[in-house]
């Protein structure tokens, strides 16, 4: 085709050319093309992609090319936002919500977000309510802005639009904008378009979760849709209804009467599949499947009747998944717990364990370490079921994942009895050698505490804990340098004359005592006390404790067990006592000033006090052991003691802090009994607590005190003793019937109060149980009570509970105003980490029996 000129158009006539001005048109035609061109091509440049800023980003090389890249495309961003006629504002958007995900500032394109929200375009729409999701919440005040954008979206005739306005309402409903539009999300659900009603179900589910009470209107719809044909909208139903259930327990019993319903769905997708579409690895619809085992355990909890309904299908689950696919795992894996947590039969819960003991022996690592969680959780249900599976649970502790190990040493310490305590101890002692710094230190205190409770025999306990003061090195705890004295102190003289010996032997060699410094310790204290019945050379001896005291490598610390160590056995070998004061006498120019003073108060005992030196450097008293009667803590020997350390070996029992009512009620700040106090002991606080003192009362908390009614002239005095902190919890009862008291129950925090009389006082034992999935840590527990009472608090078993963990605190109670007719009340604040969260609630105790201190 040839290009035609303006003169080509003379030939035409006069009245055509001036109709159709066939020049003029090209002339305007090609002003336009050009105006466009520079526009939006030379000035304005279409936008860098997605694809292309991810490639950019990656690409970059340094974090600072990064954030070069970033910040040039946000500045780009933020001018495009500016214009009121960019046509790039959805692709704008998306690249700045990729920014925002990579953890950049974007709080500027807030605005935005609502600007396409409201378009009528569906692919602005849904860009804008993808934003809103991320960048928005109830704390932005731009938040409010779009309740009415969201209220005009739900009543689009489009499924789509609405759709994306559901998902954007449960993703980020306030409180506030949940109440506004409940009704709306009450149309949908009985809309019929099952699409709708699906995402209006689950949209319900999320809002009910932030309001509680809008549950109210959903509650009669709900059994209706159980029967309903739809994969999904029977799905979400049933997530609805757990929902409700776990939130409010009289819809817990509204709903009850749908389990046959359930059963009878359940029933139906193991014999001949719900729907064939949604079969996965030859498993017929297993997240139907594992949300019905759900809901029935919430459902059965507690409810033998209802429990009995749901045995028969529960069985058929258990024996009829398939278990070689990872589908059928969760499904067997949502059965035991639904067996484990309902009132079923024995023979139930024994194919529930066995069907733990089947993941025990799978390859998959992770399928294991559920088998063994979900058994630390559930031993306590069926003990000797788990029992026949203790070689399989042994073997895991020689696994290489250090979760499965850790699992295993948990559930090994769960299984000890006087029976098994020789073979599991052994595998324990194994699994020491090769386990890390932190599981040594709490492996080794769990063995001790359990060989305390268990041991066939002192001989056997002694080379025990030895072996573990050998193996664990200074990883070890505290509790058990300090058991393994108490131990030694008990012992007849024979076994502390073959311990001595032992002890000798273990701390000849100078090359590994820097990492056996616990061993050291123990070592010259026991030969400091009972070194005369050992079979060894004296001069050796004090040559070896030479090396020890200036060698650079041990503690100070250690140091002062050998000095105190080397003063007794100057009374017990008086040949070598000159020997043994210039030993010590060097010390009295010592850097360090506790060693220095002990070198200066020894020296006068060798000089001045002479006299006196036999009877302050005899040996120490044997060390009382309070007898375990109770099967009570059986259970939770497992939880380690709390680090407890003496300056000295002289100071092998050190008393514990007392905690008076005066402090702990300053804790609590203001939670002053009343008189005629009427709240259940389950009753919790939502309120946070103010700052409190630790140290007792200040000039400033006078006021406090008045108002809790404790003046500065009228305080109760502390009810204190000198308890060994390692076995006081374990003392028993030996005048009053131990009475159990729920204190606490809740998001799988259950505490009990075990209330036992003895003598003049109460002993008060808390027992807290984490019945979740998550370790916790940092456990406290504080307790107040009205002034006519004293309190005090011993050393909890543990500050961290994993799954199925409990801890064990004791609590001394004392009348300290016979004369007050007030009953013991108490109030209870506990707290905790899980996670990066925590947790402090708080609950009132009121349940005492009444004729615990007549």
């Amino acid at each position: 085709m040839y290009p035609y000129y303006e003169s080509d158009w003379s030939i035409l006539p006069p009245e055509h050319n001036r109709r159709y001005s066939p020049g003029l048109t090209i002339n305007n035609i090609k002003q336009v093309i050009n105006e466009t061109i520079e526009t939006n091509i030379l000035r304005k440049p279409s936008p860098t992609r997605l694809r292309e800023l991810i490639r950019q980003i990656r690409a970059a090389r340094t974090a600072a090319e990064e954030r070069a890249v970033v910040n040039t495309e946000c500045a780009y961003i933020r001018s495009t936002f500016r214009e009121t006629d960019c046509i790039w504002k959805c692709r704008n958007m998306a690249k700045l919500l990729y920014i925002h995900m990579l953890g950049y500032p974007a709080h500027f394109g807030q605005m935005e977000t609502l600007k396409l929200a409201a378009s009528s375009k569906f692919t602005d729409k849904r860009i804008g309510y993808l934003g809103a999701m991320l960048l928005l919440d109830e704390r932005q005040d731009v938040h409010v802005l779009l309740t009415n954008c969201l209220k005009n979206d739900l009543n689009s005739s489009t499924q789509f639009i609405v759709g994306t306005a559901l998902c954007t309402l449960a993703a980020i409903a306030s409180p506030e904008m949940a109440r506004d539009l409940s009704h709306e999300i009450e149309r949908l659900i009985a809309s019929s378009n099952a699409f709708l009603r699906k995402k209006a179900i689950l949209c319900a589910f999320r809002m009910v979760r932030r309001v509680p009470e809008l549950m109210e209107e959903y509650i009669p719809k709900c059994s209706h849709f159980l029967n309903d044909k739809n994969h999904g909208i029977l799905v979400s139903t049933i997530t609805f209804v757990t929902e409700m259930c776990e939130q409010s327990p009289v819809v817990l019993s509204y709903f009850k009467s749908i389990i046959p319903t359930l059963v009878r769905t359940l029933k139906t997708l193991i014999v001949s599949g719900y729907s064939p579409e949604h079969v996965v690895n030859g498993v017929s619809d297993p997240f139907l499947q594992v949300k019905i085992l759900r809901l029935l355990r919430i459902l059965g909890h507690g409810d033998p009747d209802q429990s009995e309904i749901m045995n028969d299908v529960l069985a058929q689950v258990a024996t009829n998944t398939e278990t070689n696919k990872n589908a059928g795992n969760a499904i067997l894996y949502e059965t035991v717990l639904t067996i484990m947590n309902v009132e079923s039969e024995n023979s139930l819960r024994v194919l529930a364990v066995n069907i733990l003991g089947r993941f025990l022996l799978n390859s998959d690592k992770n399928i294991r370490y559920v088998g063994l969680l979900t058994l630390v959780r559930t031993v306590q249900r069926d003990m000797t079921a788990v029992q026949r599976h203790r070689i399989t649970i042994l073997e895991c502790l020689t696994d290489s994942d250090s979760s499965i190990q850790k699992c295993a040493m948990e559930l090994s310490f769960t299984l000890v009895n006087s029976q098994n305590i020789e073979t599991i101890v052994r595998e324990l002692l194994k699994y020491l050698e090769t386990a890390d710094a932190e599981m040594k230190g709490i492996c080794s205190s769990r063995i001790v505490l359990a060989a305390e409770m268990y041991s066939p025999s002192i001989h056997w306990h002694l080379d025990v804990l030895l072996k573990v003061l050998t193996i664990s090195g200074n990883n070890i705890r505290d509790d058990v340098i300090a058991s393994t004295i108490q131990l030694i102190s008990n012992s007849p003289a024979e076994e502390q004359s073959y311990i001595s010996g032992k002890m000798w032997k273990s701390i000849t060699n100078m090359n590994q005592l820097e990492n056996r410094q616990p061993l050291v310790q123990v070592a010259v204290w026991t030969l400091g006390e009972y070194g005369e019945a050992g079979s060894f050379d004296e001069n050796e001896l004090i040559d070896h404790y030479r090396q020890l005291l200036w060698a650079p490598q041990l503690s100070i610390t250690t140091k002062q067990y050998i000095l105190v160590s080397l003063a007794k056995i100057s009374v017990r070998m008086e040949h070598c006592t000159a020997y043994i004061q210039n030993i010590i006498n060097a010390f009295r120019v010592h850097l360090n000033i506790d060693l220095q003073q002990r070198a200066v108060e020894f020296n006068q005992l060798f000089t001045s006090h002479s006299h006196l030196r036999a009877a302050l450097l005899e040996k120490m008293p044997i060390i009382k052991i309070s007898a375990l009667t109770t099967s009570e803590y059986n259970s939770d020997f497992a939880g380690s003691a709390e680090p407890t350390s003496a300056s000295s070996p002289s100071e092998s029992s050190t008393p514990l802090k007392t905690v008076s009512n005066q402090d702990i009620l300053l804790d609590l700040l203001g939670d002053s009994f009343g008189s005629s106090s009427s709240t259940s002991n389950t009753g919790t606080t939502s309120s946070p607590l103010q700052q409190f003192t630790q140290n007792g009362p200040s000039a400033n908390n006078t006021d406090i005190l008045d108002l809790l009614g404790l003046g500065s002239g009228d305080q109760p005095s502390s009810f204190t003793t000198s308890v060994n902190p390692l076995t006081s919890r374990l003392s028993s009862p030996t005048e009053y019937s131990a009475t159990t008291i729920m204190v606490y129950s809740h998001d799988n925090i259950d505490i009990r109060f075990i209330v036992k009389k003895e003598g003049g006082h109460a002993i008060v034992t808390a027992k807290t149980t984490n019945n979740s999935l998550n370790m916790l840590e940092k456990f406290v527990l504080q307790v107040a009570v009205p002034k006519a009472f004293s309190i005090q608090m011993m050393v909890p078993s543990s500050t961290v509970m994993l799954p199925g963990e409990s801890v064990v605190q004791d609590i001394n109670v004392v009348r300290t105003n016979p004369s007050a007719g007030n009953s013991l009340r108490m109030k209870v604040r506990f707290s905790y980490d899980i996670g990066n969260y925590s947790v402090m609630e708080q609950a009132d105790v009121n349940e005492f029996p009444s004729d615990l201190f007549i």
